[in-house]
């Protein structure tokens, strides 16, 4: 029998791919533009994301449990969590827009715990955020998420 982490980590992937080539719609990806700011992302991410995926990145405690009174706990964002496994498109509206909306504009309901920062982040600044978040990961794991954003 597999491991509980493997099975949820296998969902997500597969979750993950099927909401990117919803959000597509078919339409060219979103990709990470080149002219990032990693250290501004850096910042940014310490303000805005740090206080639920904590400051070095390590997500929330039992992140892979789930909220049973609610939603799951805040994943990490280094190369322990998830977060790879989605494309560049996914995270950006992801982030954006937040998890329920993102989701509901695919007709799923779902409670998530991350709120979109749309309105308070501009596309530039959350750009600058994956960015920081993805030059943390090893060149292995970067590989494979650029070959998942390729895939989108």
């Amino acid at each position: 029998m597999r491991p509980v982490p493997t099975l949820i980590g296998a969902g997500a992937i597969a979750i993950g791919a099927i909401f990117a080539i919803l959000l597509t719609g078919g339409s060219a990806p979103l990709r990470q533009p080149e002219d990032v700011d990693i250290a501004a992302g850096a910042a940014l991410y310490q303000e805005h994301c740090a206080d639920c995926h904590g400051t070095r990145l390590e997500g929330q405690a039992d992140w892979q449990s789930g909220g049973s009174d609610g939603p799951a706990p805040a994943p990490p964002h280094d190369h322990t969590g998830h977060t790879w496994h989605h494309g560049d498109g996914l995270l950006f509206t992801y982030t954006r827009l937040g998890g329920a909306e993102t989701l509901a504009q695919q007709g799923i309901e779902f409670e998530s715990g991350m709120p979109g920062f749309g309105d308070s982040l501009s596309d530039a600044e959350i750009w600058d955020i994956i960015a920081f978040i993805k030059s943390t990961w090893p060149d292995r794991i970067r590989e494979i998420q650029a070959t998942r954003t390729e895939a989108e």
